[in-house]
């Protein structure tokens, strides 16, 4: 279980296909910390740490993953966000993110707004946002400004701007979208009774 609110930012140092699997190689600031089959959120998707050496440690994403996230399109070099998971003793201060990626959007618009940020992201039209509730984007609990049947948008804090790889994402990049649980279960409850 995460809260969405991301540790540090870690660089891909290696990518390596194995099979229908892809491990991820990363190097970062908390890897000196971080113990073998310990669970990680990346870019929103919850990976285990299946080996360690010096700064790097390597994780395996296996397909259905690589299907629903962005992370089969990541290179060396790229940055993604980072979370380890929620400690029982201390502040909750995001929301519930499980670290199952729902589904990828692409970013249709980024607006500088006089020192934040508003991004617009289309997405398909299974899954819902409501405005003012909870969405993850790349891992990062965010909060929807604007929603409609296939877009949203989320306005980000030069905080959160500097210190996830938000920084990164233009018009054409490709999230990881994870919808609030409690709105999928709503959703699927409703659409039992039609």
């Amino acid at each position: 279980m995460f809260t969405g609110i991301i540790e540090c930012l870690a660089t891909v140092k290696k990518v390596e296909k194995e099979k229908g699997n892809l491990n991820l190689s990363l190097e970062s600031s908390v890897t000196k910390e971080l113990k073998i089959d310990q669970s990680l959120c990346h870019n929103g998707v919850c990976l285990t740490v299946v080996d360690i050496k010096d700064d790097i440690y390597t994780v395996t994403v296996i397909e259905e993953s690589l299907n629903r996230s962005n992370l089969g399109k990541l290179i060396p070099g790229d940055l993604v966000n980072i979370e380890r998971s929620m400690s029982v003793n201390s502040r909750f201060d995001g929301h519930v993110v499980q670290g199952h990626v729902d589904e990828v959007a692409v970013c249709s618009e980024v607006q500088e707004t006089n020192g934040s940020w508003k991004y617009v992201f289309k997405h398909n039209r299974e899954n819902i946002t409501v405005e003012k509730g909870s969405i993850t984007i790349n891992g990062v609990s965010l909060t929807v400004v604007d929603s409609s049947p296939d877009s949203f948008s989320v306005a980000i804090i030069p905080y959160t701007y500097e210190n996830t790889n938000f920084k990164t994402i233009g018009p054409g990049s490709v999230v990881n979208l994870e919808f609030d649980i409690l709105g999928k279960y709503i959703a699927k409850i409703i659409a039992k009774k039609d």
